[in-house]
């Protein structure tokens, strides 16, 4: 049996940094939300082109997430880590420096492409540097703190820097993080030698899986825009689900492929992709919709909006950091996601509850805690167990499919619950309307709004609850212990001794 290595004595120093290119990729997909408004007014950006500077992102992340994720295995974790980031920071230069729609949305085009290569980069280092079951439990407990508050930090500093600052410097704060995290990595961070994939790029496999992701993605946002039967909509979903197939097929017949089938047919690693892909669509329809109800309703200015999001940050640091780690190596992991999404879920339908005249002490704030409290319990094993039992060859490509997972659920919940709430709203409209004149005053028009957010919000509720019965009964790991385990594969020559969460 191989000796288990030594673990690098800078560690800790390490996930400092991997945390903060994290907190920088996952905070950008909201820093812009807040700062959208004023940034369209700046530089004229139409109404149709305004969910662009959204979508020109998450069609880049999402469609190249696999691609970035076996890069980082083929050309090595750290180097795959340095590029993102100064990649990343360079495209949000240009994005700051924007002059015209066009500069903008390039750049937030070039943001995802360079998000797609780090993210994946990022929590494959940290697979691969933390082998020590406890050592470990409690980096994946701050990774995933971060990773589920990323984007209520970004709310929250997206409101401050376009209120103090200008919109601007929602873009131009990435070079900071980025710089320091840069440094950081070519200082610190050590790649551990073994582990590198020296197979061929499957290219058939790119390019299939990205134009397939990309038609998903963009096909729920057509979704949002146009309507679930336009043409447009179907066409994408359909071409998708084409792309997607042939994908599996390249996949399963090529010596070298870039998402090996058996990182996803894993019943635990699937368990997670799913139930936490669910779990996301709740989460991104919360933000969304409490954002609104704060602002059009509550009246809360962009950085108060932020703010309000704050017990909820708390509660999941708690969750991560304190319940998730302390308990990981104790019990099994489906019973921290399974209890944890179920408690997220209870704080979403206490969410629910929300009315024009709702005091946030009584009705958001305790929703908030439990969403926090339950989602961070939930979050930490889950990433965990993302990567567990992989081949070290593999770890990017496992890595990115976390990722992949988080970012087709956040644009499923945006489309799917939005279009709830819009047609909610409508339905609640043409049955209390009794005059033109209604549709003018402002509590009507608010008493309508806040119908269709809590009919939206009752289907993240379901959703979540969904999400933890799947994880609950699907995932069947035992408890995280440091125990040598045999990865993927029966050969003999791929064995390799790494510690995992499975039995």
């Amino acid at each position: 049996m191989p000796e288990t290595p030594q673990p690098d004595p800078k560690r800790w120093t390490a996930l400092i940094f991997i945390a903060i290119a994290q907190l920088m990729v996952v905070l950008d997909a909201t820093i812009v939300n807040i700062a959208l408004p004023s940034a369209q007014a700046d530089l004229g950006i139409s109404d149709g082109n305004k969910q662009w500077v959204i979508t020109a992102y998450t069609l880049a992340f999402g469609g190249l997430l696999l691609f970035g994720g076996r890069v980082s295995d083929l050309w090595g974790r750290k180097n795959t880590f340095i590029v993102g980031l100064l990649g990343f920071a360079a495209a949000s230069a240009i994005g700051g420096a924007a002059v015209n729609t066009a500069m903008l949305l390039g750049a937030r085009a070039l943001q995802g492409v360079f998000g797609a290569l780090l993210a994946p980069a990022a929590l494959s280092l940290l697979t691969v540097t933390f082998t020590d079951a406890k050592e470990r439990a409690k980096a994946f407990g701050i990774y995933g703190a971060i990773a589920g508050a990323g984007a209520a930090v970004g709310l929250i500093l997206g409101g401050v820097l376009t209120q103090a600052l200008n919109w601007r410097w929602a873009l131009f704060v990435n070079i900071l993080f980025a710089i320091v995290a840069a440094i950081g990595a070519i200082t610190v961070i050590r790649e551990p030698a073994q582990g590198r994939n020296h197979n061929r790029l499957d290219i058939p496999g790119v390019i299939l899986v990205s134009a397939g992701l990309v038609a998903l993605v963009y096909g729920f946002t057509r979704a949002d825009s146009d309507g679930w039967t336009a043409g447009i909509t179907l066409g994408l979903f359909v071409a998708s689900v084409v792309l997607l197939a042939a994908f599996v097929f390249v996949e399963s017949r090529v010596p070298a492929p870039l998402l090996p089938l058996r990182v996803v047919t894993d019943r635990n690693r699937g368990g997670v992709y799913l139930s936490l892909g669910l779990a996301i669509i709740g989460m991104f329809g919360l933000f969304l919709f409490l954002t609104f109800y704060l602002q059009l309703v509550m009246g809360y200015s962009a950085i108060k909006s932020g703010f309000a999001f704050l017990p909820m940050i708390a509660g999941m640091i708690v969750g991560s950091t304190q319940i998730g780690t302390r308990l990981m190596l104790r019990v099994r992991p489906r019973l921290l996601m399974a209890p944890g999404f179920m408690v997220a879920a209870v704080g979403m339908a206490i969410l629910a509850q929300i009315k024009v005249d709702s005091s946030y002490a009584a009705v958001l704030l305790p929703g908030l805690i439990l969403m926090g409290l339950g989602m961070g319990t939930a979050f930490m094993p889950a990433m965990s167990l993302a990567t567990q039992g992989v081949r070290p060859e593999d770890a990017g490509v496992a890595s990115a499919m976390v990722n992949t997972s988080q970012q087709v659920g956040g644009s499923i919940g945006t489309a799917l619950l939005n279009t709830l709430a819009t047609s909610a709203t409508a339905t609640w409209v043409s049955a209390h309307v009794t005059s033109k004149s209604d549709l003018k005053q402002k509590l009507f028009v608010n008493e309508s709004l806040v119908h269709g957010y809590s009919v939206a919000i009752y289907w993240a509720t379901a959703i979540l609850a969904l999400s933890s019965v799947i994880a609950f009964f699907l995932v069947n790991a035992g408890v995280q212990g440091g125990q040598p385990q045999r990865v993927d594969g029966d050969e003999a020559a791929d064995d390799v001794v790494i510690p995992v969460i499975a039995h």
